[in-house]
């Protein structure tokens, strides 16, 4: 692991790393945030998972989520949202490709070889972070759109492994959404039954959340059609889920969006995560 930068932030560490990823078989870069309460012992973490067109970095930039993360003494991971590389493929579309990678394991060539984003987020970074910082085998996850999709469908997959859950604006069903049927057929192939795993709408109805679970989504976002912000309020009422769905008058899709909540997401994180700490 080589480590990019390291910038101190609200008393804590703001960091950028780069590896070898075996999983997805190109360099990998993610940041990772460690709060001051991690210099004498270590502390939860937040996995934020990121859009489409994002890297690890507009997220650390824009979120505002370090501010909050010291007070709470929360460690924050930023992961890439694809590989990336001279011989990685990719599309000429912004939602296909590098800095779209779903968080799904690709079957189909040409993007097999490198798209297994589910297996890098859930397993080899996970075992990175917790070998290399001050991190408790303690995790929440978040994320915004694509990254939200992610949040939501790796959580409710693997609820043995994550103790938290909330998302800004995701990608709710894409089974049923240009964001999403484009993706899921290019990525696992035209059998429909293979994406059902990455739709939160059908894994709520399959198999829901462990807790309770935090949602915002911005009543003016510009993507509403394409996110189908209702179809999983409905199925959390179908399935009697516990959790907060709140529609934020007059916000977008955008990271000021984001930065508004964010002291609420981080909050709702460290009440689950620094419970019996």
């Amino acid at each position: 692991m080589e480590t990019l930068s390291e910038n101190r932030s609200f008393e804590g560490v703001q960091g950028v790393y780069k590896h070898a990823s075996t999983a997805c078989g190109c360099d990998m870069t993610f940041a990772v945030y460690l709060p001051p309460q991690a210099k004498t012992g270590k502390v939860p973490v937040l996995w934020y998972l990121s859009g489409l067109t994002c890297t690890h970095e507009n997220a650390m930039v824009k979120a505002g989520l370090q501010e909050h993360a010291a007070e709470h003494g929360l460690a924050l991971v930023f992961p890439d949202t694809s590989p990336r590389g001279d011989d990685v493929a990719d599309d000429d579309a912004y939602d296909l490709g590098q800095g779209a990678g779903f968080y799904v394991n690709a079957t189909r060539n040409p993007w097999r070889p490198h798209f297994q984003m589910y297996d890098y987020i859930t397993s080899e970074l996970r075992d990175l972070v917790l070998a290399n910082f001050a991190i408790l085998d303690r995790h929440g996850i978040t994320g915004h759109s694509m990254g939200g999709h992610g949040a939501l469908t790796i959580a409710m997959r693997n609820p043995d492994m994550y103790d938290s859950l909330s998302a800004f604006a995701p990608i709710a069903n894409p089974t049923q959404s240009d964001w999403g049927r484009k993706q899921l057929s290019a990525y696992l192939g035209d059998d429909e039954s293979s994406w059902c795993q990455h739709d939160s709408v059908l894994l709520m109805d399959d198999k829901g959340w462990k807790g309770d679970l935090l949602i915002d989504q911005g009543g003016s976002d510009q993507f509403l059609d394409l996110l189908k912000p209702e179809t999983l309020a409905e199925a959390m009422m179908r399935n009697r889920q516990p959790g907060v769905f709140r529609m934020q008058e007059g916000y977008d899709h955008s990271y000021f969006f984001v930065n508004s909540f964010a002291g609420d997401h981080v909050a709702w994180h460290a009440d689950r995560l620094l419970q019996d700490q």
